[in-house]
């Protein structure tokens, strides 16, 4: 992103590049900042092309068009596949391509061994849009709030962090909703969070864990059976009882080999208030009781699948098996 910001600035740009990466918010505003700074409003040499089945010979055909009265044409490709198959004729054409053209691909999902990124790398640049650390999440949400007039303690702000899906598109929503809620006073408090923000299944889930670990079978039955009545289905749900039992099972293995938070999340590839969030859960369990835990929710899936039991009973029964 750097880079990008630098190009951005200067306004000397390469002939190709490639936005991607899992964090889609960030793949958007880029996408948006290089269009406004190669070609700005200019729609006469601008092109965008989204999706599956995009012809390459019409790319080429238009990289090869000179900019009208503009120092250069800008073509955007999203979302197309090319970087995970074979596009060894596109791959060619960015070589010799005229200087006047530029083209920005963004793309969530590549491959690195792919010869079309092969090329974007050497001729122009490839930015990988990855989820931020945790302070930097929370510096820039502070900075939302900020051009907003409101304000979160760190606490709180946490505590919504924790709360909600951490996609920066969400969070961007989610403290929409809140500015609109808090209309005429500054602080944001944890009731508002909890007023009005939608809380992710994921943070759901883990409140029903926690509730399994701390032996409150009759809350985390409440848990479940609000989750069902959300529509969420037992075998998703299952799916994030698995997923976070899993969590606390590697968290507690890195903890066990004395490896600090930072490293345990840089590892788990999660945010470093997740690895904390969880450390308090997993004194609840041994290693061992979490191996069989993971182990369990796996039969739980295999019984679904046979027929022995049927979905919803399949994870009432878990719950009830751990939380005795």
């Amino acid at each position: 992103m750097k880079i990008l910001n630098q190009h951005i600035k200067s306004g000397d740009f390469k002939p190709v590049y490639l936005i991607y990466g899992t964090e889609d918010y960030l793949r958007k505003q880029y996408r948006d900042k290089m269009r406004q700074a190669i070609v700005g409003e200019d729609t006469m040499n601008y092109s965008y092309f989204e999706g599956k089945g995009i012809s390459v010979k019409e790319l080429i055909d238009l990289g090869e068009t000179l900019p009208f009265f503009s120092e250069r044409r800008l073509i955007v490709v999203e979302n197309s596949g090319f970087f995970s198959s074979a596009q060894d004729e596109l791959a060619a054409y960015l070589k010799e391509m005229p200087e006047t053209t530029c083209f920005v691909f963004v793309e969530k999902d590549v491959d690195k061994r792919n010869k079309l990124f092969k090329a974007v790398s050497s001729l122009g640049y490839a930015a990988n849009m990855t989820p931020p650390d945790e302070r930097t999440l929370m510096r820039w949400i502070a900075g939302l709030l900020k051009g907003e007039r409101r304000q979160m303690s760190e606490s709180t702000l946490r505590y919504f962090l924790e709360r909600i899906d951490t996609d920066m598109e969400n969070i961007r929503r989610e403290l929409d909703k809140l500015v609109v809620y808090t209309d005429g006073r500054q602080e944001i408090v944890r009731e508002d969070i909890d007023a009005v923000c939608t809380v992710y299944t994921e943070s759901q889930v883990f409140d029903m864990v926690k509730a399994v670990a701390e032996k409150q079978q009759a809350k985390a039955l409440k848990l479940y059976y609000d989750l069902i009545g959300q529509k969420e289905a037992p075998m998703r749900i299952l799916y994030w009882i698995t997923r976070q039992f899993n969590q606390l099972y590697q968290i507690k293995d890195l903890q066990n080999k004395g490896y600090p938070d930072h490293v345990i999340a840089e590892r788990m590839g999660v945010r470093d208030f997740i690895v904390r969030k969880n450390k308090a859960l997993c004194q609840h369990f041994s290693l061992a009781e979490l191996r069989q835990a993971v182990e369990v929710c796996v039969q739980r899936e295999e019984d679904v699948k046979t027929g022995r039991l049927n979905d919803r009973m399949a994870v009432e029964l878990l719950i009830v098996r751990f939380s005795v």
